[in-house]
């Protein structure tokens, strides 16, 4: 194997977390990018927390993505860039330029830095948030080839923000540069690494802390964070990838209902306090008239998209897991670190 020189943003992020581990642990130098230089110790800790790792072959850069301001020196002498970092907030914000505007330009510089440093190959982590969202509920199975529709029904300010991050990734790309690869993961869910509790985790957390007094009608589609970062890794080197969009998805999306019956089948009394109830559709649009997080759910009620990751498995050559171990590992994880909330 090639040993790659390999820079990841956001190294503090849980997808990037897994990306640098599972880097290290093939043999690669990896320099990662932290807000502030005081992270360090921090990162470090947690990687060393799941295995030993050589120290040496990991290094740290100090940069923001709302600022040029460390992007020259982070991606000098870099062979490929994984572009993880990204705010990452679902549902709704009172402002969406907060999510768009460090998503799209922060994007962005990233590549105008890679360019400038000769870097070969940028593999972007966008999402199926800008897939997948504002299209008419149909039997429609959901491929590389969608795109969510800005100004369709369900459109969170994070799908915004993906879905343009992402366009204009594509329309740098075009003008030349580091050929460009992204990736599109369904809801991540998988084991915590470090304290803070991230991705599609919260629902695994507010189910076990009791937060939902019953569950909505809501389908959710997940894929496990070890397996997406096994993806980027393959996306580093296979030659078919260059220009291409990998949705990244494990089967039909799971309800709710099921997600929570799973954990009280697996974690015992660690998930006392998962419902078991179902939220009546009426209730939830009822409480959409004063909740906007729920008046976001509504378009989706009983709605379970469906996706295809055919084109990961045959050209990445990627095999991905149970969701169901995702969930559990994910909350087991929680539990043992003290993240569930009484």
């Amino acid at each position: 194997m090639t040993r790659l020189r390999v820079l990841v943003t956001g190294g503090s992020g849980f997808i990037a977390g897994h990306c640098l581990r599972q880097l290290l642990d093939q043999g690669h130098l990896v320099r990662t990018t932290v807000r502030s230089p005081d992270r360090e110790a921090a990162v470090r800790l947690v990687l060393a927390g799941v295995a030993p790792f050589d120290a040496d072959a990991l290094s740290f850069a100090t940069a923001d993505l709302t600022s040029d301001a460390g992007w020259a020196e982070a991606v000098a002498g870099v062979d490929v860039v994984l572009h993880v970092a990204s705010p990452v907030q679902p549902g709704h914000v009172d402002d969406d330029d907060d999510l768009v505007v460090p998503a799209r330009e922060g994007t962005l510089r990233v590549l105008r830095a890679a360019r400038a440093a000769g870097v070969r190959r940028v593999v972007l982590t966008s999402a199926f948030h800008a897939v997948g969202w504002g299209h008419p509920h149909t039997d429609h199975v959901f491929t590389e080839d969608d795109w969510t529709v800005l100004d369709g029904p369900g459109v969170d300010a994070y799908g915004r923000s993906k879905t343009l991050a992402e366009r204009a990734a594509w329309d740098f790309a075009a003008e030349g540069g580091p050929e460009l690869v992204t990736l599109l993961p369904v809801a991540v869910m998988g084991p915590a690494m470090g304290e803070a509790v991230s991705g599609a985790n919260h629902i695994v957390q507010s189910m076990l802390s009791g937060a939902f007094p019953a569950l909505p009608n809501l389908f959710i589609p997940v894929v496990d964070v070890r397996d997406v970062a096994a993806a980027h890794l393959l996306a580093m080197t296979a030659p078919e990838a260059a220009g291409q969009r990998f949705l990244l998805s494990t089967g039909p999306a799971l309800a709710m209902g099921d997600i929570g019956a799973l954990l009280r089948a697996r974690l015992g009394d660690a998930a006392a306090k998962v419902p078991t109830r179902t939220l009546p559709d009426f209730a939830v649009r009822l409480g959409a008239r004063f909740s906007p997080r729920l008046r976001q759910a509504v378009p989706d009620l009983g709605y379970a998209r469906r996706t295809s990751n055919d084109k990961a498995r045959r050209l990445l050559g990627w095999h991905p897991g149970d969701p169901g171990d995702a969930i559990i590992a994910a909350a087991e994880s929680l539990v043992h670190k003290g993240l569930v909330h009484s």
